[in-house]
């Protein structure tokens, strides 16, 4: 959208100056958010064995669910419910712990919604349907006009508020941004078949021949999991879906094949609301949900210039933040030299006479003489034993590695003892280590 384009429901719209149009308005202050969070994960193996995948940690000091929760916060959506299933005591704490900021007295709150039987006393929630159908009654009680439903496992960022005034302005009964995507990428998503309006015709589950986008034969429009609901259309959508016989409870299998030729249904194209991106570079988007997908996203950020700008002040991605004392590089010998070459060092971290390359350290990792890390994700608390050689590996929370071992220089001796990715990431976990259960969080 041009500066100079005139603004979607502008009675609702705040322009805070000519560079930057956020809508926070009467639409975002009149939405109820609820962002998915229950996820298993089990595409990330033993990284998710004692949390879900959106408590990974990722970017040096963040959590996956971060990302979900800053874009609520910054489109100026207060109102926000966080849906928690499988393995959630680490995501419940760092909620606790770093999002409780929001002032309650003028209904602005992230309140945790765990799955609790409250409709069937033998059942938890059995789809990403069910999961807010459990909840309504939490949801009716601040009458909001919209309600936003976000998949809590992406790494983006995105002003809701443009969604929604576009929601308004086409007069949708359920709004679902999208990806454009190449078709032969569309396979794995949920694909919407639009016209030339917008409107969505067509809605098909990770399709072999994806309905392709009007006039462009080689591009597709994928599900980013996110939707906006008129509120009155979704309580009542949610409780014919509960009395459907063979349901599976799930918006991408029941809800919205039932909606789309019924019902206003329309595509907003992330495009127009990603938030940090320029004509030069698509809109950054990233599904981390497996080792490889994850490693990359991380080295991702230790380029000069990544493509997920996290100095944005604009838009910042809050979390909860340990204080810590700023990060450490000991010893300048000839032989032993504290050093780290286009890598990522948290706050708290030690390299104690070793060599880091192309790497992201988070907080508190030491790293021990002679040791080498190179083109590897070490997550907090890990600690690197001298003469160590660590290399295209993700290091778990708390794993303490062996002075002397060697970690991703001989794939098979590594699957020995650890798990290689397709793409030769090495994960390695405390548990592997014979160390215990000790990265529970």
């Amino acid at each position: 959208m041009s500066n100079n384009a005139p603004c979607p429901k502008q009675a609702y719209c705040e322009i805070r100056d000519q560079t930057d149009m956020r809508y926070i308005s009467q639409l975002t202050r009149s939405t109820f958010a609820i962002i998915l969070a229950g996820g298993r994960g089990s595409r990330l193996k033993q990284l998710t064995d004692y949390r879900s995948k959106p408590a990974v940690p990722f970017a040096g000091k963040f959590r996956i669910l971060d990302f979900a929760l800053s874009n609520c916060v910054n489109s100026g959506i207060r109102k926000i419910g966080v849906a928690t299933q499988y393995k959630a005591h680490s995501l419940i704490r760092h909620i606790q712990r770093g999002w409780s900021f929001l002032d309650g007295r003028f209904e602005e709150f992230v309140q945790l919604l765990p799955a609790q039987q409250q409709i069937d006393e033998t059942q938890w929630y059995q789809g990403t349907a069910d999961a807010v159908f459990q909840n309504m009654h939490f949801l009716k009680r601040y009458g909001p006009e919209h309600v936003l439903i976000i998949a809590g496992d992406h790494i983006y960022k995105m002003d809701y508020g443009r969604m929604l005034a576009f929601h308004a302005n086409h007069q949708a009964d359920m709004s679902v941004a999208c990806l454009d995507v190449p078709i032969d990428e569309a396979r794995d998503f949920g694909v919407m078949g639009v016209d030339d309006t917008g409107r969505v015709v067509d809605f098909v589950e990770k399709p072999q021949n994806p309905p392709h986008i009007p006039g462009q034969p080689d591009r597709a429009l994928a599900s980013m999991g996110v939707y906006i609901f008129n509120a009155k259309f979704l309580f009542e959508q949610l409780e014919r879906d509960a009395l459907t016989k063979g349901s599976t409870r799930d918006f991408g299998k029941d809800i919205i094949p039932h909606i789309v030729p019924r019902y206003r249904v329309f595509a907003h194209r992330f495009a127009e609301s990603c938030v940090g991106s320029d004509a030069n570079h698509k809109p950054y988007w990233r599904d981390v949900g497996t080792i490889d997908a994850y490693w990359e996203a991380n080295m991702e950020m230790t380029k000069v210039t990544p493509e997920l700008n996290l100095y944005d002040k604009d838009w910042p991605i809050w979390t909860y933040q340990e204080q810590l004392p700023p990060a450490k590089f000991v010893f300048d010998d000839k032989d032993r030299c504290g050093t780290a070459i286009d890598s990522l060092i948290s706050g708290g971290c030690i390299i104690s006479g070793a060599t880091v390359k192309r790497s992201l350290l988070f907080s508190s990792v030491g790293v021990h003489s002679w040791a080498r890390v190179e083109d590897s994700v070490v997550l907090p608390g890990a600690i690197i034993g001298r003469h160590a050689v660590i290399r295209r590996c993700i290091i778990d929370k708390y794993c303490r590695i062996p002075e002397g071992m060697v970690i991703g220089v001989n794939p098979e001796e590594d699957r020995k003892r650890f798990h290689v990715s397709p793409k030769g990431i090495t994960l390695v976990t405390a548990e592997m280590l014979g160390q215990g259960a000790a990265a529970k969080s």
